[in-house]
This record gives structure tokens, C-alpha cells and sequence, in this order.
């Protein structure tokens, strides 16, 4: 004889109201509400750090910029006179402060130029190559060197009588002043950062390539598609916000570069960008508050170019099956 549904039901319930007796201390699960809960007070705890360093390493020196672009601050007088809009009428009243954006054409075909590179050897260097690794640890060496060491081996490494003459030298062509022509000085600094940052795009590019699933190389290759087809059809289509990511970057820092130029011609022989500029006005003329509203002139500019690209070139979802 089978014993009914409903006294099963009522047997497993006198014997869950039997052990809740026995141990009363045992608190109910908690609902979902409260788990909910819980876990939106989790996630600002983790965010709580990097947004208080956000903040006071972020915004709070940009907005004490934007004061100070309105001052004649010195950088060390305790005291300061309010100018109005006085240092953004003489910033935009002479030429020669916005003159130095020339130079910044040399960073950007450089720039480019290193996109383009990385791409390539990211490329190659994504297939199956005989010592992949150690090209992929060759090309990405100079990004983790400091700035300043770099600046003084390329000094060594362009000077008269250099590296590079003597490398020259053996094919027949003779010395140039690489930083002392004004019309050679921009080029070889491209040149500097091109060989610098070509290795950081190359992780990017490589790191988007190796997300794209294997079927659809394999679909191209049946397709009879060669190396060239398969970049243009799958890989471009598939990096594409990689690719916008680092046309981006690769704009801002040919507007902000300082650190190569500052380092190896200290801005001489017509190779002063903004930001050099920016930091005498500073440091060596005493005139912080000129200087504040060149960098927030500087920060427009940056902030505006990178707002038209992602106009131009705007983000879509890439879907890869």
C-alpha cells in the first residue's frame, strides 16, 4: 500500500518544523533583495580606492589648473591676482604660442606610420613564425625602458661622427647634424618615438587578432583567400576598435609629446613642441598662470580631436562567429 502525496508533504514538514525547533539560534537564509543589496555595497567597496585616487590625482589638479589659468600666479608667491580671461587673450593674440603645433605634424605621421608597422609585424608575428617569441620581445623591449635613458642613448646614437654615420658611412653616404639642422631635427625625433611606442601597439594589435576564432581563417583559407585577403577581410574587421583605440592615442600624443624633445634638444633648432613651451612659461619665466591656460588650451584641443574621431569613426560591435 502506497502512502499518499499529501502525507508525505506533511511528513517532511513536521520534521522541518522538528529541526528548526531543536536548533531556534539558526537564522533564515537570506532573500534576494538582501543578496542584491549586499552585492551593490560589495562592488563600491572595490571601487571605492581607484575612484578616491581617480579623483584626487584626476580631476582635482584639472580643476585647480582651470583656477589658475585665471590668475597671474608665479608658482611660489603665496598670493595671487585674479586676470579674467587675460591669459587666454594674449595665448590667442600671438602666433607664436600656437606656432609650435607644426612640430607636432612630424609625431603624428610618425605615429601613424607606427600604427601601420605594428599592424604588419602583428600580423606576421600571430601566425606560426620560427622564433616568434623572440621577435615579439625584441619589438616590445624599447616600451619598457625609461624615457629618460632612451633620450641619452639616441643622443650618442645621432651625434656627428655616431652610430649612425658610421652605419651610414659604410654605404657611401656621408654625416649630417641629425639634431642640429632644424630641417633633420623633427624626423629623427619621430623617428626616436616610432621605435619607443611601436612595441606597446603591437601587443594591442596582437592581443585583438588572437580573439578572433580560428574557424574564420580556416573558412578563408578554403575560400582559397591568401595572407593579404585574410587581413583585409578578417582581421581589420574584426581590430577595428583597437584600431580606432590607437588612432586616438596616437593623435593626443603627437599634441602632448615632451619627453623626447625635452630630453635630447631641450626644444633647440625648431624643436619645441606646446608642452616645452608650456613648461618655460612655467619653470623658467615665472609665469604659472600663462602656462595653466596653455594647458587648458592644450586639454580642449586633445579632448576635442579625440570628440571628432569618435564622430568620424564611431564605435561599432564587431561580432565575430
Amino acid at each position: 500500500m502506497t502512502t499518499p502525496p499529501a502525507a508525505v508533504r506533511e511528513a517532511a514538514n513536521t520534521r522541518t518544523r522538528r529541526v528548526r525547533a531543536e536548533r531556534p539560534g539558526r537564522p533564515n537564509p537570506p532573500g534576494p533583495r538582501t543578496v542584491r543589496r549586499k552585492w551593490r555595497l560589495t562592488q563600491w567597496a572595490y571601487l571605492a580606492a581607484p575612484l578616491a585616487l581617480l579623483v584626487a590625482f584626476t580631476y582635482v589638479p584639472v580643476v585647480s589648473l582651470i583656477r589658475f589659468s585665471f590668475t597671474d600666479w608665479d608658482g611660489l608667491s603665496p598670493t595671487s591676482n585674479n586676470v579674467g580671461i587675460d591669459n587666454y587673450t594674449e595665448l590667442f593674440t600671438r602666433p607664436e604660442f600656437f606656432n609650435v603645433f607644426t612640430v607636432s605634424l612630424f609625431y603624428l605621421a610618425g605615429a601613424f606610420l607606427q600604427i601601420v608597422l605594428a599592424l604588419y609585424f602583428a600580423t606576421v608575428l600571430s601566425f606560426n613564425v620560427r622564433l616568434s617569441n623572440l621577435f615579439k620581445g625584441i619589438l616590445f623591449f624599447p616600451y619598457l625602458l625609461n624615457g629618460v635613458a632612451i633620450g641619452f642613448v639616441f643622443l650618442y646614437f645621432f651625434q656627428p661622427g655616431g652610430a649612425l654615420d658610421a652605419i651610414l658611412g659604410t654605404f657611401g653616404i656621408g654625416g649630417h647634424q641629425w639634431l642640429g639642422d632644424p630641417d633633420l631635427v623633427n624626423t629623427s625625433l619621430a623617428g626616436v618615438s616610432v621605435w619607443r611606442y611601436l612595441g606597446i601597439n603591437l601587443v594591442l594589435f596582437m592581443g585583438a587578432i588572437q580573439s578572433i576564432p580560428p574557424q574564420l581563417y580556416e573558412a578563408a583559407m578554403l575560400d582559397g583567400a591568401n595572407r593579404w585577403q585574410q587581413f583585409r577581410y578578417v582581421i581589420a574587421p574584426g581590430i577595428k576598435p583597437v584600431i580606432s583605440i590607437s588612432a586616438i592615442l596616437a593623435v593626443s600624443g603627437a599634441l602632448s609629446v615632451f619627453e623626447i624633445p625635452l630630453i635630447m634638444t631641450g626644444g633647440a633648432n625648431n624643436s619645441e613642441t606646446f608642452v616645452i613651451q608650456t613648461l618655460k612659461l612655467a619653470f623658467n619665466f615665472d609665469k604659472v598662470g600663462l602656462a595653466s591656460a596653455g594647458a587648458v588650451v592644450l586639454l580642449a584641443i586633445v579632448v576635442l580631436v579625440t570628440w571628432m574621431q569618435r564622430l568620424l569613426i564611431p564605435d561599432e560591435r564587431v561580432e565575430m562567429s
